[in-house]
């Protein structure tokens, strides 16, 4: 799964919200063309007349795909890069093996690209290989999940972990707000990941401005259907009454909702996290336990390619004084409820 900078670093970084930061380069590192594509996420708004540049080709190594937001990453990128009349993309094989994807990306290098893209598996173990295209001259527009030095790209692009739990909580906070002694329950993702501890971080804290609201039970699952349903039900089977549910991902509360119903349960609200298909259409129908999920937006791989091609032709960002693209941009966790979920619907992921 994804991962990303602490919460402290992700404070530091230029907050944009996946509207904004499509504003932004749309006026000034976007294709001359507008092309719809079917298929399970639609790319972020791509509507500047900009007039094709330099040419570009950019290299682009992600993990294996196999979770749905991994899946919609990948789409977002090869459909972002035919809106352009100027970008070739070089894209890998997705692998999980983080030897893989080192020998994928210094075939890369080998091949000069101008550009490259990386999601890596490991941001830690996949530095060196980051360093390596930097000191070669090919700048590195890293997605995600962070490299553990500075050098190893020039440019940053990813969620905010920490901004989840944080909406999400405040989502909770505010429909409970006058509820007595409320109660709330938290199924999170693999907790031996540091996005999973930023997700929780940011749901207790922004929980401590509710004073009538306890957390009283959380398990943590595995990103998986399976391992959402597991877990689901032993939060049910411990805890006969809560008023709110936060899921960390949709993938996985596709499982918790399965418990749900074989519980008989529809006695509280459900947030998930991430953006699925699935997840959006649910809030829409309105027939469910589940109201509303926390945006981790795919969206960001369309974006890098815009980041990626901008430094291949020398630009900078429109709407920014700067000559240059900013060295990191984190995305806003957007909350979609009902209210707003027709605005959201094209980026879900199946």
């Amino acid at each position: 799964m994804r991962d990303a900078k602490s919460s402290a670093t992700s404070r530091r970084n230029l907050l944009l919200g996946t509207a904004a930061a499509g504003a932004l380069f749309a006026a000034g590192c976007t294709s001359n063309e507008n092309n719809d594509s079917d298929g399970s996420s639609k790319p972020a708004a791509n509507t500047s007349d900009d007039k094709p540049g330099k040419e570009v080709t950019i290299g682009f190594a992600g993990p294996q795909a196999d979770h749905g937001w991994l899946n919609a990453i990948n789409e977002q990128a090869k459909r972002r890069a035919k809106e352009y009349q100027d970008v070739t993309l070089e894209a890998t094989e997705g692998s999980n093996d983080t030897a893989q994807q080192i020998g994928q990306i210094e075939t890369l290098i080998n091949k000069k690209v101008d550009v490259l893209v990386i999601l890596p598996a490991d941001g830690k173990a996949l530095t060196q290989v980051g360093l390596k295209a930097m000191r070669a001259g090919i700048p590195v527009v890293n997605l995600d999940r962070v490299f553990a030095s500075p050098q190893a790209y020039r440019c940053w692009i990813g969620g905010d972990n920490y901004g989840m739990g944080l909406n999400a909580g405040h989502y909770i906070g505010e429909q409970l707000k006058d509820k007595k002694n409320a109660k709330v329950l938290e199924l999170a993702g693999i907790d031996n990941l540091e996005l999973t501890r930023q997700r929780t971080k940011g749901f207790d804290d922004a929980l401590k401005n509710y004073p009538n609201i306890e957390k009283v039970g959380r398990q943590a699952a595995e990103f998986t259907v399976e391992s959402g349903q597991a877990k689901m039900a032993q939060l049910l089977q411990a805890h006969s009454g809560f008023d709110a549910l936060w899921n960390h991902d949709d993938d996985q509360g596709v499982g918790a909702e399965r418990a749900i119903k074989q519980a008989g349960r529809d006695d509280f609200l459900m947030v998930g996290g991430a953006g699925a298909k699935h997840a959006m259409d649910a809030i829409k129908a309105d027939n469910t336990v589940l109201k509303a999920t926390v945006l981790y937006p795919p969206t960001m791989a369309a974006s890098a390619i815009d980041l990626a091609r901008a430094l291949g032709q020398g630009k900078g960002v429109g709407g920014l004084a700067e000559l240059e693209i900013p060295a990191s941009l984190t995305l806003y966790s957007a909350v979609v409820t009902k209210d707003n979920v027709d605005q959201y619907l094209p980026t879900g992921f199946s």
